[in-house]
């Protein structure tokens, strides 16, 4: 069985930007990135950020030389902030701490911020060929299916574990194989209309005999998500030119520049009472427009507020404030909500 889905790799992987050509080693550098870009990120969306931050930061060194703010700029639109924030943390960790060589186990790499065990495995596996079992969503898919996992995730997730481990147990080439039981759940054991002809495990799949591959793997409902509220202000300066500021902490969008904004809550009409952070000095009017925007644990409606306003320095309550035209905005570490605000804001 590993050697029909290593053959199968060996003639069907895709050309990705990180993946090493046949016969060289994987630059552990690239591997690491592309598995912090990947998480949770389709394979389209990463592929031109992978090579934007290579062409700025062609190693891992250089990389940590950058300021948070370059990284957070590079990697907006990207979503999931931590992920950069740790992704610059995890560099310098590198550099300043093991000589900007990355540790060649998983246990070395958990030591480093940012990875988690899938992460350690990944990275473990593909750039140093030591067997180590890395279980992402394609994976659980097809060992669910392989099997005919009945019991819902994320319950059966040690389950899952537990069964890739037994499919990859004393596999001659790590690394590959890791990749190639990825590749096979993004391009054959797909979650909807599954090529299982093309399978080269198809005669051994239990899913496929009782003819319910497409059922699983089973879920859960997912309950609703809760709802937020507040509200975005786009102050302008009547030439052309608007105020963003730094946000402050570690949280979601944190480091990152923004539009200013009240705080977010789940009370609707508690939210439309909330005041600007800079109350005293300007009074903004409702534009009677909201901008709407789907989180990972909750859904985010703000309403527009605008105002004339002096310039930066004299806004109190806005920690690092600047003005900026909108065209740029790709300076700056703006993050997907804010630029659907200035998109409706930006012709007033």
């Amino acid at each position: 069985m590993q050697d029909r889905l290593l053959g199968w790799f060996d003639r069907h992987q895709r050309v990705l930007p990180w993946r090493a050509r046949k016969g060289r080693r994987p630059d552990p550098y690239h591997v690491w990135l592309s598995e912090i870009m990947l998480q949770q990120t389709t394979v389209v969306t990463v592929g031109p950020y992978f090579e934007k931050f290579l062409k700025k930061w062609p190693s891992v060194q250089k990389l940590a030389a950058a300021s948070q703010d370059e990284v957070l700029a590079a990697w907006a639109g990207l979503g999931y902030y931590a992920r950069a924030r740790n992704l610059h943390k995890c560099a310098q960790a590198v550099t300043n701490d093991y000589g900007g060589v990355f540790p060649d186990t998983e246990e070395g790499l958990l030591e480093l911020p940012g990875i988690g065990p899938y992460t350690a495995a990944a990275i473990a596996s593909i750039a140093f060929d030591v067997p180590a079992t890395a279980v992402d969503g394609n994976v659980e898919r097809v060992v669910s299916r392989f099997f005919s996992i009945e019991e819902p995730l994320p319950a059966s997730k040690k389950t899952i574990r537990e069964k890739a481990a037994q499919l990859a147990k004393g596999v001659s080439r790590p690394g590959d194989f890791t990749q190639a039981f990825m590749e096979l759940g993004a391009t054959v054991c797909t979650p909807r209309k599954p090529k299982c002809g093309l399978c080269p495990w198809k005669d051994d799949c239990a899913a496929r005999r009782k003819g319910n591959a497409e059922e699983l793997p089973r879920k859960l409902a997912k309950a609703a998500k809760p709802v937020r509220y507040g509200k975005v202000f786009w102050l302008s300066d009547g030439k052309g030119r608007f105020l963003i500021h730094k946000r402050a902490g570690q949280g979601l969008y944190g480091g990152m520049y923004q539009l200013p904004t009240t705080e977010w809550i789940t009370d609707r009409k508690a939210a439309a009472k909330l005041p600007a952070p800079f109350q005293e000095t300007i009074k903004p009017c409702p534009l009677g427009e909201s901008v709407r925007h789907s989180l990972t644990h909750f859904d985010l409606v703000l309403e527009i507020w605008t105002a004339k306003a002096p310039r930066a320095g004299t806004v109190k309550g806005l920690e690092e404030a600047c003005w900026i035209h909108s065209e740029n905005i790709g300076d700056y570490g703006l993050p997907t909500l804010m630029r659907k605000a200035i998109g409706l804001c930006a012709g007033l």
